[in-house]
């Protein structure tokens, strides 16, 4: 029997309080961040959404581990025990521990990267994109057609179009391509999944053409869940093995461990190629730290290694996965346009659909996200305009595909009556929809905008 109700599996040991602030408050708390969520204070924030990262609740094991930390400067057996786990998870015998995985992309594509250097994806998130295109090299990204279709009930939208990647290896030349990056789950996208299937196919053309194939494995324990329930003959295979047979299909893996690792901070870069390690050890003995430690202390990596294990059991994986359907399914039932089926790890709703009367030039997912914060003191962030969009050379806005915001939901955090309440204030977001007025940037840096970009309504 299934019940309805989605009981969390763990029980709650602390707790930390909430600020139910007013709506005057929140307005007020708005303009002096400048309409931007990422300046907000978080004791200003009830429910926050801004970000799956870093943000999940550890385990009593995870904090047990922690008074165990080795802080030894060299070859701690904190190190060993997070060694063995990766090393065991992938099956690459490399492994560099970084503070996050935007270190791990920093020390791999600016050694790959370049002038000249082309890097293909499913998707590139905000900081790989921006790793790359600060070194001077271009990031493309062909996700597969299905993806187009928001709407449909295609499971694997997150699939890189293999087509369009030997197209683009023909093209540009092997010679040329930094890296094909497939990122599992594809975040960008909607949070979507990719297949065993595409990553094969991947697999099959890198090698074909000799070329580097990274996996993005951030969140590989929720792609895992998504194969073994909806992709033919995964069905008795345990989430953890598909996740290995993945990895297995590459030549290494860059991961933030903030999300599927389910810690506060950690990341690491993990590689096959002994040439390319040594060449990736090099800096980040210069940048992060020692090999054995990478800018993480002993605690970290103990955190890092029990949450490797935690987050491939099946009733966490299951809670997790149909918690975040819980809220999709329910603002979408209420005409809220979201990408459809829901993502393992966020709700994303397409702005531009339900505010059609804000030009993407006046970023209608900015709007909503101010929304949702005056009306309900939700944190979001967009994935739109503001964090994609790019200028031409008459600094006319190229906006992105679609103009989304992204409910990305922590994890172990809230409860379903705290998620209840989110639909709630959805509520309130269809009453007002029609009048919900456009913003404009006022101050802006050249990478990664959407983090200090200052904004001002439309009047």
């Amino acid at each position: 029997m299934e019940f309805k109700t989605i009981i969390e599996p763990f029980r709650i040991k602390s707790v930390e309080p909430i600020h139910m602030s007013t709506e005057d408050e929140r307005i007020a708390y708005m303009e002096e961040a400048f309409y931007n969520p990422f300046l907000l204070k978080s004791k200003h924030v009830i429910i926050d959404l801004l970000t799956d990262s870093g943000t999940s609740a550890m385990s009593d094991r995870q904090w047990a581990g922690i008074m165990r930390g080795d802080e030894s400067y060299a070859g701690a057996a904190s190190w060993e025990r997070l060694e063995h786990e990766v090393n065991d998870l992938t099956g690459y015998p490399y492994i560099l521990p970084t503070h996050q995985g935007r270190a791990a992309e920093r020390i791999l594509y600016s050694y790959l990267g370049g002038k000249g250097k082309v890097f293909i994806s499913n998707t590139h998130f905000d900081t790989t994109r921006a790793n790359i295109e600060f070194n001077g090299a271009e990031a493309i990204d062909i996700p597969c057609k299905e993806a187009k279709d928001t709407a449909s009930s295609f499971h694997f939208k997150g699939n890189m179009d293999v087509d369009a990647l030997e197209d683009l290896i023909k093209k540009y030349g092997r010679e040329h391509i930094g890296a094909v990056i497939l990122t599992v789950t594809n975040n960008s996208g909607g949070g979507q999944p990719v297949s065993m299937q595409n990553a094969e196919q991947v697999s099959a053309v890198c090698k074909r053409y000799n070329v580097l194939f990274i996996l993005d494995c951030c969140r590989i324990a929720e792609n895992a869940y998504y194969i073994h329930h909806y992709e033919g003959g995964y069905s008795t295979t345990s989430y953890r093995k598909i996740a290995q047979q993945m990895f297995a299909l590459a030549d290494g893996a860059v991961m933030s461990a903030k999300k599927d690792a389910l810690v506060n901070m950690g990341g690491f870069l993990a590689i096959k190629d002994e040439q390319l390690a040594e060449a990736c050890t090099s800096l980040l003995i210069i940048t992060e730290g020692f090999s054995t430690y990478g800018g993480l202390s002993g605690r970290d990596m103990e955190a890092m290694a029990i949450g490797l294990q935690e987050v491939f059991e099946p009733d966490y994986l299951n809670y997790r996965i149909k918690s975040t359907q819980y809220l999709g399914e329910h603002i979408r039932a209420k005409g809220i346009p979201v990408i459809y089926p829901i993502g393992g790890h966020a709700v994303y709703v397409n702005a531009g659909l339900l505010y059609p009367h804000i030009p993407t030039h006046e970023f209608p997912g900015q709007a909503l996200v101010c929304e949702l914060y005056k009306k309900g003191g939700i944190r979001a962030v967009e994935i739109g305009s503001v964090m994609f969009g790019k200028y031409d050379d008459n600094h006319k806005l190229i906006p992105a595909p679609v103009e989304l915001v992204r409910l990305a939901i922590p994890r172990r955090v809230y409860t379903q009556s705290h998620i209840d309440y989110v639909v709630e204030v959805f509520d309130e977001i269809i009453k007002t929809a029609k009048t919900a007025k456009g913003l404009r940037i006022i101050k802006e840096p050249k990478f990664l905008r959407h983090f200090t970009a200052h904004f001002e309504p439309i009047k």
